[in-house]
């Protein structure tokens, strides 16, 4: 059974960044691309970026100039790194296989005020 387990969310101050971790079990992690995703209270889902299975990455248009997605292979884990956060990256956050796996983990909350 796949479990994705993402964390490091929290309160942050515009400017501020997180890093986000998700550690992902039941799945062989080295064979699959992860992918970041993030919804915003009345908004849909939202891709935020991949990376394949030996690392390289892809991003949203959008954020690609804040954000940088890695993975370690040895401990089933995938990251994001935000920096210069704005209030509108204000969203619950999930990470994902691709392609997608049916069951989607609890994510992690990022807030972020002015």
């Amino acid at each position: 059974q796949v479990r994705l387990v993402e964390s490091g969310g929290g309160l942050v101050h515009a400017g501020g960044s997180l890093r986000l971790s998700c550690v992902a079990s039941g799945i062989d992690f080295n064979n699959y691309q992860m992918a970041w995703y993030r919804q915003a209270p009345g908004k849909q889902r939202e891709w935020v970026s991949h990376i394949t299975s030996d690392g390289r990455p892809n991003y949203a248009d959008s954020l690609k100039d804040r954000v940088t997605i890695s993975r370690d292979n040895t401990k089933n884990t995938v990251y994001l790194r935000m920096t210069a956060l704005k209030p509108e990256d204000t969203a619950r956050y999930f990470c994902n296989t691709v392609p997608i796996q049916p069951s989607w983990g609890q994510g992690t909350q990022v807030t972020v005020s002015l």
